[in-house]
């Protein structure tokens, strides 16, 4: 097994190859896929998808091309999620949002040529069944029954409140599905079985509890300057703090951890 940091790296290099290998894109259009596609980040996702992978048996950097793909469909999200008809967000990984740089209508484009894209990248370089199903996950979890439907149950929740569950349903799929998928996606990836397929997405579900969580409390207590975001930026939505406190909330991250492990 590599480190996080390897892993990282292996991504990294891999995008901007990914973007660039089917041939010409309208250069503004490649300027700005590429502008939030390359800000850096944690690449958590990919990570996981890769880490899962050799965890089934699998070598990671076949499954690269997935890899790319999930971490495409994350950015186009955050894009997005960015513009001024969603959480109108000035930075985003330290640096401007797509919008503020690019403009509202190109950044949607930028958006939407990233998710098109990444079932391009998908494809490539796995047998046809490996292929299929991590299409049928990933579209799952980051379509409407996934991240898309926790979007719009998120917008729909502000400045009301919610009860536990409808904030848990909210999150576990605005954050938890793309993360579920990763480690789902890494599985199909390194061949591993219907055991292991189920394992990854039960842990996937705990992890992604409890990185939501730890996020609504950097909302509150971060620094924003390490964050590469503002803060208090979620002061109309229902998050895990204004359910449970911040005391609570550290001990739930700490208590989902403990289960994904």
């Amino acid at each position: 097994m590599k480190t996080y940091a390897e892993y990282q790296a292996l991504v990294e290099h891999s995008l901007a190859p990914m973007l660039e290998s089917l041939g010409y894109i309208p250069e503004r259009l490649l300027e700005a896929m590429r502008y939030s596609l390359e800000a850096g980040g944690k690449r958590l996702r990919p990570v996981m998808l890769l880490a899962a992978c050799e965890m089934a048996g699998g070598d990671a950097e076949l499954a690269l091309p997935f890899a790319c793909a999930i971490e495409m469909i994350h950015t186009y999200s955050l894009i997005h999620d960015d513009l001024p008809a969603m959480d109108n967000d000035d930075y985003r990984r330290g640096k401007l949002t797509n919008h503020k740089v690019y403009g509202e209508a190109l950044a949607i484009l930028a958006g939407d040529g990233l998710l098109t894209d990444a079932f391009r990248v998908l494809t490539a370089g796995m047998r046809p069944e490996q292929a299929v199903r991590c299409v049928q996950v990933l579209s799952e979890n980051a379509g409407p029954w996934g991240m898309v439907g926790g979007q719009v149950l998120d917008m729909a929740a502000e400045d009301r409140a919610c009860t536990e569950q409808e904030v848990l349903d909210i999150q576990s799929r605005k954050t938890g599905c793309l993360i579920r998928a990763a480690c789902q996606m890494g599985v199909i990836c390194g061949g591993g079985t219907e055991r292991q397929f189920e394992a990854a997405g039960q842990y996937a579900d705990r992890i992604g509890l409890a990185f939501q969580i730890r996020d609504d409390m950097l909302d509150v207590i971060g620094d924003a300057a390490r964050l590469g975001k503002c803060i208090g930026a979620d002061e109309t939505k229902n998050t895990f703090v204004k359910l449970y406190g911040l005391e609570r909330c550290g001990r739930l991250v700490t208590a989902y951890t403990a289960e994904a492990v």
